[in-house]
């Protein structure tokens, strides 16, 4: 049973978000089987001009309102900062997290980087993220317990099977967290939920906050609904129903900016009132509104400070070129996923007097028709090798994303479709050197570990191609040919299975090789000294890099393992020790955190998500998920005031 907890635990989450991306996918899949870009393209042509500029003013209002959040959180932590450094704070933190959603560049960590170079300590800046993650929850269970009174049957299902008291009742428990939040702010200072200690605020700041998230989400709605026809029956406030039911399964599914989840589910919820093309068009500039624009202009706006606060930037440059920039690439492997989304979601098109048909035939069109699923899904594959630093996922990358490109022309795609996977590509090009791990089949021999996912890639590829080219699937993506009843059970089967197969075949070739930790002992103790490591007397076990010619000793506390100083030996062996261990511990279920290290790594660390917090004992730091540790790890940093 404790086994069970713990891997429940573990994957519980990414069974779960998979479960749910699943699920967005055949709404989409089932939405989009009688739409063509042109009907989508018709109906963002529709969109009034005026609605487009109101759109474009909510959503800098959404900003400044997050902006509120810092400002109040900082106040609250004791350290007030200034408008300016407030709105930069909150802009970067809140537009990369809800693009990326990747530790390295999540809002908490961004915001650990801000502060911290603006003289705020740890424990300051947890205040911080602490009052802005909690307030959003405030503003969600207000805004959403007025939608149960006023609008109950706004729940899919529930409002036409269930009276409307009874749904009129689940209100009271969200409004009960945010009451009790409130009236215990008046008469306590402090409160402990699980292992977590919160320090309340002034119940004038906890109404504040409250008032202040309601009014979060009901602008950040409003820019949606701005964008959408008229339609009867759909309230402004029904609306608000819809799109936090959406939102909270898109954070749910842990899938950056909640692609594909969120999307699906707003198709779902809106699907009584108006046809799909216009919801799509709406939705497709709500993204560019609220998530792609800002996304670029937070990059650039973080990247400058970064490039600020150091003097010698060639300098950085040069020492830490081997692909140590702890923002690029989780920015290149999220505008990777979403290129594979993108042709998941062209995919989902039916072809339809296409480039292709004319020259080469109707079973050729349809053939790439369904090479676009297949090449999307093995994209979304790819991000996650990028993430990992793989040179393996950095060539493949290419590869696909050029035969994305080629698929969008062929089906006929208008240049703006086609040529930003070109453009995605160049960029991938061009950060060759942030790829510099070695997958499990580069770095193994080729054992049967790595011959059977290797020999699946190739009969699962050959097989769908065979299914594609034989105009067996009709105007269907690989997965739809699973679940349609058109196919006979013997394709259906057959697609079924070789298309997970390939997908779990290419995670296995694409997952770094695997390890074992040293036990600790006098002869790995030993081992490390002649690195020149800290070889404790009593340590939990060691790492050594792929080379084994770096590596270090480590201590296992509850729920994160400490590595004890930087990697000692060669410092590209180093890097990847440092890898080797986020790879241990996140098998292992446990944050990484390395404790005394120096300064030439901390962008490797960095590239692991992780923050570097300073000791006072010169250039010393412990580098940790912030975060989520800082209260396990509370003992090794200074004491403050």
């Amino acid at each position: 049973m404790p086994g069970l907890v713990s891997s429940l635990r573990r994957h519980g989450p990414t069974v779960f978000g998979l479960v749910l991306l699943v699920g967005a996918l055949y709404v989409v899949q089932r939405e989009f089987r009688d739409l063509s870009v042109a009907d989508i393209r018709r109906a963002m042509a529709a969109l009034p001009v005026s609605a487009l500029w109101l759109a474009g003013g909510l959503t800098v209002a959404a900003y400044m309102v997050l902006a509120v959040y810092d400002k109040l959180g900082s106040a609250y932590a004791g350290r007030p900062v200034s408008w300016p450094k407030s709105l930069l704070a909150s802009f970067c933190g809140y537009s990369l997290a809800h693009n990326l959603g990747f530790a390295a560049v999540s809002g908490a960590a961004v915001r650990y980087r801000l502060y911290s170079a603006w003289g705020l300590t740890p424990l300051e800046i947890a205040k911080v993220v602490g009052f802005t993650s909690l307030t959003f929850g405030l503003g969600g269970m207000a805004l959403g317990g007025l939608v149960l009174v006023v609008e109950p049957e706004v729940l899919p299902w529930f409002g036409s099977h269930l009276p409307h008291w009874a749904l009129q009742l689940l209100a009271l428990p969200l409004w009960g967290i945010v009451g009790t939040y409130v009236v215990l702010s008046r008469f306590k200072r402090h409160v402990r939920i699980l292992k977590y200690e919160i320090d309340l605020p002034s119940p004038r700041m906890a109404l504040a906050q409250t008032m202040l998230a309601t009014v979060d989400v009901a602008v950040t709605a409003a820019i949606f609904y701005a964008l959408l026809p008229e339609a009867e029956g759909l309230t402004f406030l029904r609306f608000v129903g819809i799109y936090l039911a959406a939102y909270a399964v898109g954070i749910a599914a842990t899938v950056p900016g909640g692609l594909g989840v969120f999307d699906g589910a707003i198709l779902l919820g809106l699907q009584p009132y108006m046809p799909a093309p216009e919801v799509i068009g709406a939705l497709l500039v709500f993204r560019l509104y609220y998530y792609i624009v800002p996304l670029f202009i937070a990059g650039g706006l973080f990247v400058s400070f970064e490039l600020g606060q150091r003097r010698a930037v060639l300098q950085r440059l040069s020492a830490f070129g081997q692909g140590t920039d702890a923002l690029e690439v989780p920015a290149i492997a999220s505008l990777v996923a979403l290129a594979g989304a993108l042709l998941i979601f062209l995919g989902a098109l039916p072809t339809r007097d296409t480039i292709v048909e004319e020259w080469a035939g109707h079973i050729v069109a349809l053939a790439s028709h369904f090479a676009a699923s297949v090449v999307g899904s093995l994209l979304l594959v790819m991000a996650y090798g990028l993430l990992r630093r793989l040179t393996m996922a950095w060539a493949l990358t290419l590869v696909l994303l050029v035969n994305g490109a080629g698929i969008a022309w062929v089906r006929g795609e208008a240049w703006w479709l086609w040529g930003p996977f070109l453009l995605l590509g160049l960029l991938v090009a061009a950060l060759r050197t942030a790829f510099y791990r070695d997958s499990r089949l580069a770095r193994e021999p080729l054992s049967p570990q790595a011959l059977v996912p290797l020999l699946a890639v190739a009969a699962c590829g050959i097989t769908l191609a065979l299914v594609a080219y034989g105009g067996k699937v009709a105007d269907e993506s690989w997965w739809t040919v699973v679940v349609s009843p058109l196919a006979p059970d013997s394709l259906r089967f057959t697609v079924g299975i070789t298309g997970i197969l390939l997908l779990f075949a290419m995670v296995r070739l694409l997952r770094p090789a695997r390890f074992r930790p040293l036990a600790w002992g006098a002869e790995t103790r030993a081992r490390l000294a002649s690195l020149g490591a800290l070889a404790p007397a009593e340590a939990d076990g060691a790492v050594l890099g792929e080379a084994e010619r770096a590596g270090f000793a480590f201590l296992k506390r509850d729920g994160v393992w400490l590595a004890l100083g930087d990697p000692a030996g060669d410092r590209r062996d180093a890097i990847s020790a440092i890898w080797r261990f986020r790879d241990l511990c996140e098998r292992a279920g446990v944050d990484p955190a390395f404790w005394r290290v120096g300064p030439d790594l901390l962008r490797v660390y960095g590239d692991i998500g992780l923050t570097a917090v300073s000791l006072g004992e010169g250039p010393l730091y412990l580098a940790l998920r912030a975060e989520r540790d800082l209260a396990t790890l509370r003992e090794l940093l200074p004491r403050e005031g």
